[in-house]
């Protein structure tokens, strides 16, 4: 069924009693089902779920057979349902678990006998521990440890906690996910079963987007099913809301949190603390059946980073030992901004039907203020390399200033430097809006119904706004500096001779005369990005009974997808029309500190006080064809069908659960763009496409045994669609001279997915619903990939297009004398065979008391995971890794939660990967990125009674081991590319439930 809310089948509807040291729980009547996507297995475990309590040994308990619309109604059914579905809120769980004690009581139970409520970060693990327990898919799961709390600061932190998952940092705060070794663009994300538009440029969410305290529980899909739409390769990742006939009571919550970013506050008009502020209301009404929830979340926060970044290294001297070629270094200070809010409105008018409506909104700001200095270096002057050369006009290096290790220049001295001083604003702002409409009818003949309307939109602007300053205009004019440096594993650190912050020698200017005669102090580039999602969903369902299938689903879906990217560049010029004068006084900030490179105080302004003070003027530059050629618009339609079957078989005394099923998708996808037109007439539109079929066929076997062991076992096609801006069009070409050829470049509309094959295996033993150990085993032929790094010349056809007989150009005409062949070649993503990816997860939840009695609220959770990656980009070439990709990785958090106390240490580690950074123009680059190390810890105690109950207080910090993010060139420690320093990050807070 669609989404996440799934009644009982008529046929497994069982009605459990609880039962405290034999005494019966008439209020602990709870309704336990399963259906294809969930098992009925361990019935009492399920119970003890949706209790949030201490449940005795299930020999304790009994079981029969029974309609839930018979037996105790519509509060029994909403406990099954939550149950069933994995809809697990810690309210419904204090709830239910309330109830059953004071049944407990009446019944003339004592306290010790009575039920214990988990309440806490051990609820939140044994709801997900409940979850991974009765899917039948390969799940991990996080939830809420109270209403409007997740574990954690932010959803990718919790979520690159789970088991073989892991996160990329960005501005120190994990932003996007990697699943079983794949990037971020191999998976999906949904809200409450929905698929979500991206405030990136491609598919992937990024997780800032969502803020965790309107998300009640999150479930990542590790294996594929038939009725699961908008999956991705890697997993699925579905974001999930309150749903308030389900939570089943009023609950009203706020919370609020300072942070302190404790590197200190890097630029003058930035912050060191911030804080975040968040309300939650839940209710019920007409004897509840209308159920309503709202949640708000407001963040001011902000990030430091202090960043040394290079150029690249090349040959130089006589030795030909590695140079640094450049430098390019800041310091960065983000303001994140952040309004999220999520409403939700279910209404069930008679029992069988259920309507539901939910939005959600989030105005996104993430301000940056980069300052530093750019030091062409090595890559500088004439001669590629700046050696001792009296005609270089560039930078200058002798060699024999310097010293080499390991085959890399790690000291030493240039002379004749200009540097250019960098004062840049990065401005992203992103408003998303998600809205869906949900009817489920659910028949007392055994026929169901669901249909699903949703709408996501994006809309993005990411403008980056670049000024330079330097000694004077072009290379001719102004003072040189010498330079020494002294390279290590931890960067590059300078010695200059220049003061970079006197405002009489740094002035305005076009210092290495990049804009010629239009006198270039700087550059804007605001980008415009649209992304829309209409999803239209309907499914039936027969429930049958007495059979090896307890049901079956079909469904049919439509999404219609569209993104769009619209460039919009300017000239920074000065309004004076000058080619050099002084920052005005008035505008001058403190100067940033960049000791930590050796380069000491720089020069500080806002390069929009200048704008908007008339110093400088912006110059269009959308006239010239490469900017116009950014813009793409692409399109997608897609049509789904499936067929699933839900099974459920008595095996002695062991029960077979699952599914079997084919999904079959047409998707029809076409770009609109434009081509540079050789000719010099213009650029010409363009609108390219494809058309197919993919089908996948998925199957997922759970046995469970009768002393909690569970083997499942999945197969399944899997399919994801290409990153947007590798279909973009903007298709430019010529001849190239050497080879007599037509030579272009352009992105792929013609591109198919990736697909893989893929097979699961776990071995998995369950103790109750609190805790379990798990081996998991997959493996994934990939028998589709894109190469998305232009590693290889493509044939392309270019008849058609126009070619010029001037300017260098040959004719297609083949009775002229300068023919060349319309048959050229093209660099473009492009599909290739693949390979392959397999490995282990191992992973488990310990609570440590229930082994030994006097560690008592100790526990453990976890796991690691290994991936081998085999990837072949083009035929003949050698295997290589996945971007995002790391061999190893492991998690691990030890916590003590007793008497309202509750403290934990949380630790990730990642071996080395292949990170996504930002390039020139804001483009993605790949690079090899160092293994990450993070420790976190937290903690904080909770009032159970008096006037402060109800409240939570905690101190929270990130990244205690002060771990940099570090990309370098492949097994070259001394030949650093990015080192970027984020600080710790403290957080104190506290959340208040009436």
């Amino acid at each position: 069924m669609y989404g996440s809310h799934r009644a009982p089948t008529a046929s497994a509807r069982t009605i459990l009693k609880l039962s405290v040291s034999g005494a019966a729980l008439g209020a602990g009547l709870l309704l336990i089902g399963t259906t294809g996507a969930m098992a009925q297995t361990s019935l009492p475990d399920a119970a003890q779920v949706s209790a949030g309590s201490k449940v005795p040994d299930p020999a304790a308990s009994s079981s029969t057979a029974a309609n839930p619309n018979e037996a105790g109604g519509a509060e029994d059914r909403k406990a099954a349902n939550a149950a069933q579905t994995g809809d697990i809120t810690p309210a419904t769980n204090e709830a239910v678990a309330q109830a059953a004690g004071a049944a407990a009581t009446d019944a003339g139970a004592s306290p010790e006998q009575a039920d214990i409520v988990v309440t806490g970060f051990r609820r939140s693990l044994e709801n997900a521990v409940a979850e991974k327990k009765n899917r039948d898919q390969i799940v991990e799961s996080v939830s809420a440890e109270d209403i409007g709390k997740l574990p954690d600061a932010s959803i990718a932190e919790s979520i690159a906690r789970l088991p073989g998952l892991t996160s990329q940092r960005i501005q120190g705060r994990s932003n996007s996910i990697s699943i079983r070794g794949f990037a971020p663009d191999f998976s999906t994300t949904l809200l409450n079963g929905r698929e979500q538009t991206s405030t990136g440029d491609n598919r992937a969410v990024e997780y800032d987007q969502y803020p965790a305290e309107v998300v009640n529980q999150v479930v990542v899909y590790k294996t594929g099913t038939a009725s699961v739409i908008g999956q991705g390769l890697s997993g699925t990742v579905d974001l999930r809301t309150i749903r308030p006939l389900e939570f089943g009571r009023r609950v009203i919550s706020i919370g609020a949190r300072g942070v302190d970013a404790d590197i200190g506050k890097l630029n003058a008009d930035s912050k060191q603390y911030g804080y975040r502020v968040n309300g939650t209301y839940v209710d019920q009404f007409l004897d509840k059946r209308l159920g309503v929830a709202l949640a708000a979340s407001y963040t001011d926060e902000p990030y430091q980073t202090q960043e040394f970044n290079a150029w690249g290294y090349g040959a130089a001297g006589p030795s030909n030992a590695a140079l640094i070629g450049g430098s390019k270094s800041y310091i960065t200070s983000n303001r994140l901004r952040r309004l999220g809010l999520t409403g939700t409105v279910e209404f069930r008018p008679v029992e069988n039907f259920t309507t539901t409506i939910d939005g959600f909104y989030s105005d996104f700001q993430d301000h940056a203020i980069k300052r530093g200095i750019e030091l062409p270096l090595g890559f500088d002057g004439q001669n590629g390399l700046g050696v001792t050369d009296p005609a270089n006009t560039g930078a200058r290096f002798n060699p024999a200033t310097g010293q080499i290790a390991n085959g890399t220049y790690v000291s030493g001295t240039f002379t004749n430097v200009q540097g250019v001083i960098r004062n840049n604003r990065e401005d992203r702002d992103a408003k998303l809006y998600a809205f869906g409409w949900n009817n489920q009818y659910k028949g007392d003949d055994g026929w169901n119904a669901t249909f699903d309307l949703s709408y996501s939109k994006t809309k993005r602007n990411e403008t980056i706004f670049e000024t330079y300053s330097g000694t004077g205009y072009g290379r001719a004019l102004g003072a040189t500096d010498t330079i020494g440096f002294v390279s290590s594993t931890k960067g590059t650190v300078f010695s200059p001779t220049l003061n970079y912050s006197d405002p009489n020698l740094i002035q305005l200017t076009d210092p290495l005369g990049w804009g010629g005669s239009n006198v270039q102090a700087g550059y804007f580039n605001d980008r415009a990005v649209s992304d829309r999602i209409w999803q239209y969903r309907a499914e039936v369902e027969k429930e049958i009974e007495d059979s090896f299938f307890s049901s079956v689903q079909a469904g049919v879906n439509y999404t219609n997808h569209d993104k769009s990217l619209t460039p919009n560049e300017a000239l920074v010029q000065l309004a004076s029309g000058n080619v050099i004068e002084p920052v005005p006084s008035q505008y001058l900030k403190t100067p940033s500190d960049q000791t930590y490179l050796g380069l000491g105080p720089v020069i500080s302004y806002n390069p929009y006080d200048l704008l908007d003070g008339g110093v400088y003027r912006l110059v269009s530059n959308n006239a010239n064809n490469d900017v116009r050629a950014k813009a793409y618009s692409i399109s997608e339609d897609l049509m789904t069908m499936y067929l699933q079957t839900n099974i459920r078989q008595d095996i002695g005394s062991a029960q077979l659960t699952g599914n079997i099923g084919v999904q079959a998708v047409n998707t029809s996808q076409h770009t609109s763009g434009y081509y540079i037109d050789p000719t010099n007439t213009g650029i010409v539109p363009i609108r390219q496409g494809a058309d197919y079929w993919d089908v996948m066929p998925s199957l997922n076997l759970s046995l469970r045994t009768a002393n909690d062991f569970v083997i499942r076992a999945a197969l399944a096609r899997q399919v994801m669609r290409p990153r947007m801006d590798s279909m973009r069009l903007g298709l430019s070409y010529g001849v190239d001279q050497t080879r007599g050829i037509i030579a272009g470049s352009s992105g792929n509309p013609f591109l198919r997915p990736f697909r893989a094959n893929a097979a699961d295996l776990t071995f998995e033993k369950y103790f109750g619903n609190k805790g379990y150990l798990a081996a998991q085993f997959f493996y994934k032929k990939l028998i589709n990939y894109v190469v998305d790094r232009n590693l290889q010349d493509q044939v392309y056809d270019y008849t058609g297009l126009p070619l010029s007989a001037s300017g260098g150009f040959q004719t297609t005409n083949p009775n002229a004398p300068n023919y060349v062949s319309p048959i050229g070649v093209i660099t473009q993503p492009y599909n290739v065979k693949g390979g392959q990816l397999y490995g282990v997860e191992l992973a488990g939840t310990l609570p440590l008391g229930e082994v030994v009695g006097f560690l008592n609220g100790f526990g453990v959770t976890g796991g690691g995971s290994y991936t081998k990656s085999e990837i072949v980009a083009y035929p003949g070439a050698t295997a290589a890794d996945l971007p995002g990709y790391s061999r190893w990785v492991a998690n691990g958090t030890a916590y003590f939660e007793k008497w309202g106390f509750s403290a934990r240490g949380s630790v990730r580690y990642r071996s080395s990967f292949i990170g996504e950074v930002s390039g020139l123009a804001a483009n993605r680059v790949n690079r090899n990125a160092r293994g990450e190390l993070i420790v976190d810890g937290q903690i904080g105690y909770d009032f159970s009674n008096g006037f402060l109950q109800g409240l939570s207080v905690y101190l929270q910090g990130q990244n205690l081991t002060n771990t940099p993010f570090v990309t370098q060139n492949p097994g070259q420690d001394l030949q650093i590319i990015d080192y970027q320093r984020y600080g710790r990050r403290y957080l104190a807070g506290f959340t208040m439930k009436f």
